[in-house]
């Protein structure tokens, strides 16, 4: 055991923030510690850091154990330049390269026992150098700051006049050169572009240490941890895997929860309606056996109920219409501000039912491509068109489209005068602004209150074509995921752009990225994007012609998310590839094909969610006492739940074959 965290308590005056909180963490183990914001993560990171004394409790440490802590608030500022921090970090390295290179020199003076003494030391010190892989440190230093996003002509630049999150990506790699037994990270993507994160992440999940991560980035936890804390109503537990197994498991163990909680409540009210019942009869006996159920009642352990369930936002996306088939089409789309040309001759389509990401490194475009949709920017070239009877609804990173002088409540009553202040003050609560928080200026709130601000006319509004930028930027963990199953159920076209790779995962049924001013396709998730991306690249390179355009060279992609296709689409004899238009056409056909298969699978899933509803129903009508005596009605419901079933078997057939089929 590396360390352990033993019954820790921590309040602020009358507010508990952390209550019996044990876990531990063992050698070369990569742990993450979860939770909604506020929930005390970094709190508890402070206390293990002895930045924070605990109220009680303990954490325990191993002998000789080192330990290098990266908060999300690093104070930094350095007069060195970047390299020279950097190879700070290394001074033990360098005095036991030079004691060596003098006792190589003290050698050739030194005859008999002095020379004996000399070798031994030599050998040594030369063993210790070799363990800690002396020879690589300068090639160790600039593979941290070359992954971390910095150049070799960054190498000179001064750090003081470096950026707020350039800073803590030089915080962040000199914690990593100084290869502690326990590194413990605090937010350490939030400064990070995603050609980084990649790279932290094989770092970690190779590190021979141990790691503790605090982390909104699903995707990054994925990848490298192994065990998952999640801090909850002031407790914690622990979970054996990834954040995959975590979130699933959670919600099996939330879904028991409340279940157990309603059920014990519905007994408790049975019970409190005989033990009233028993009373209105006044007679000795009834009496009696009215009080021996109120004292079995008040021995009841009554469950809490789950906290989280009650305080999570609610939001729900719906179209008012359907939109045509053809959502978008983008044909020689250019944007230059100045002498900086950002793309051009970019062609774009989008499909009815599509959730289409747009990708690529900071800098390319991207919200540049969405505010032209939106209008909001000028484009210097080409066209833009919106299918029949398509309404746009945008989610702004920067919400722009607020107005900062308005309350919420007036926010949303003058962008819907129809609603009722009754409605107006429901659908706020949905997003947990309640009471006199709607008074509140928009101008006054966080970055992720403006964003539930803004979900919120996104749900109000009837649009069938959803265009967001950075929607998941402010959001807790589990608002993100509340966000993402309303977009999954959503039966409208999306078009987004984000760098959460694990919201990208659950949401995209294509990748569109925005790389070297030029447009390349992948239909799948992010995982299929990271798996088929070199393929892609290379096939583009390789093809040996000059691309005059930014069309999106579908003969290039495979569709699907199939991994044993081949990557370049061929003719029915399986030779030649096919022409750019037999591919593009090819592909369209491919297209609609999954659009098609998406929209069978989202009607069985309803179909399977509406009859698994109607047998809890069903269930629950049987279980009441006065069915319970009631045979013809039995036999009636009885009947119906054979049917649906049946019916419910059939759908999930339907489902797998359709899942198999891909």
């Amino acid at each position: 055991m590396l360390l352990a965290c033993q019954n820790i308590n921590k309040s602020f005056g009358e507010n508990t923030i952390l209550q019996d909180i044990s876990f531990h963490i063992e050698d070369k183990e990569k742990l993450a510690i979860v939770g909604i914001n506020g929930c005390g993560k970094t709190t508890l990171i402070r206390i293990i850091m002895s930045e924070e004394p605990a109220d009680s409790g303990q954490v325990v440490i191993a002998k000789d154990t080192t330990v290098g802590y990266l908060s999300q608030h690093a104070d930094i500022s350095f007069d060195n330049t970047i390299y020279a921090e950097m190879l700070a970090t290394k001074q033990p390295v360098i005095d036991m390269e030079r004691e060596l290179r003098s006792l190589e020199q003290r050698m050739h003076h030194e005859e008999g026992e002095a020379l004996d003494k000399i070798m031994e030391q030599y050998n040594r010190l030369q063993n210790e150098f070799d363990r800690i892989n002396g020879y690589a440190y300068e090639s160790e230093i600039t593979g941290v700051l070359k992954g971390l996003g910095f150049s070799a002509s960054d190498y000179d630049r001064h750090i003081g006049t470096l950026s707020g999150g350039q800073r803590m990506r030089i915080a962040l790699g000199r914690l990593l050169l100084t290869r502690p037994d326990l590194i413990i990270l605090d937010e350490p993507t939030n400064h990070l572009d995603m050609p980084s994160i990649a790279w932290l992440e094989t770092y970690l999940s190779t590190y021979p240490g141990s790691v503790i991560v605090v982390s909104h980035d699903r995707y990054f936890i994925d990848k490298i941890c192994t065990k998952v804390v999640e801090i909850d109503n002031k407790k914690a537990t622990l979970y054996h895997g990834n954040y995959t197994y975590f979130a699933k498991k959670r919600a099996e163990i939330r879904a028991s929860q409340m279940k157990a909680y309603l059920n014990q409540q519905a007994e408790i009210a049975h019970q409190q309606a005989v033990i009233t019942k028993l009373k209105q009869f006044n007679r000795e006996k009834s009496i009696k056996r009215a009080e021996s159920r109120e004292k079995l009642l008040a021995k009841v352990d009554v469950l809490d109920k789950p906290t989280e369930v009650a305080s999570e936002m609610r939001l729900t996306l719906e179209p008012a219409y359907e939109s045509g088939n053809d959502v978008l089409t983008v044909t020689g789309l250019a944007k230059s501000f100045g002498q900086n040309e950002l793309f051009n001759n970019l062609d774009m389509e989008v499909k009815r039912g599509e959730r289409v990401a747009l990708i690529g490194g900071n800098g390319t475009g991207k919200t540049t491509i969405l505010k032209i949709i939106n209008r909001i920017e000028s484009k210097s070239a080409g066209n833009i068109a919106l299918g029949a009877r398509v309404k746009i609804g945008y989610y702004d990173q920067e919400h722009q489209v607020l107005s900062l002088h308005k309350t919420i409540f007036e926010e949303i009553s003058d962008a819907f005068p129809d609603l009722t202040n009754t409605r107006i003050r429901n659908v706020l609560a949905a997003f947990l602004f309640t009471g006199d928080d709607v008074f509140k200026k928009i101008a006054d709130l966080s970055g992720g209150e403006r964003g539930r601000v803004s979900l919120a006319k996104l749900m109000l509004s009837p649009a069938n074509f959803l265009i967001l930028d950075e929607p998941t930027n402010h959001l807790d963990i589990t608002s993100k995921e509340i966000l993402e199953e309303a977009l999954n159920a959503y039966t409208g076209t999306v078009l987004f752009v984000s760098h959460d790779r694990y919201f990208i995962n659950r949401i995209a049924t294509r990748i569109t990225e925005l790389k070297d001013k030029r447009l390349y396709n992948f239909i799948g998730n992010y995982d299929y994007y990271e798996s088929h991306r070199d393929t892609v690249y290379a096939a583009e390179g390789s093809s040996g012609a000059t691309v005059v355009t930014n069309r999106l060279n579908f003969s290039q992609v495979t569709p699907g998310k199939s991994a044993d296709r081949a990557d370049k689409p061929q003719d029915a004899a399986g030779s030649a590839p096919l022409s750019n238009k037999d591919a593009y056409l090819k592909n369209k056909e491919e297209q609609a094909r999954l659009r098609k298969r998406e929209n069978d699978l989202k009607k069985l899933e309803t179909r399977i969610a509406e009859l698994e509803a109607q047998i809890e129903e069903i269930d629950a009508e049987i279980a009441l006492p006065e069915v319970a005596t009631n045979a013809a009605k039995l036999t009636e419901l009885s009947e119906k739940r054979e049917a649906a079933d049946a019916a419910l078997v059939e759908a999930y057939e339907a489902y797998y074959q359709l899942e198999e089929n891909e």
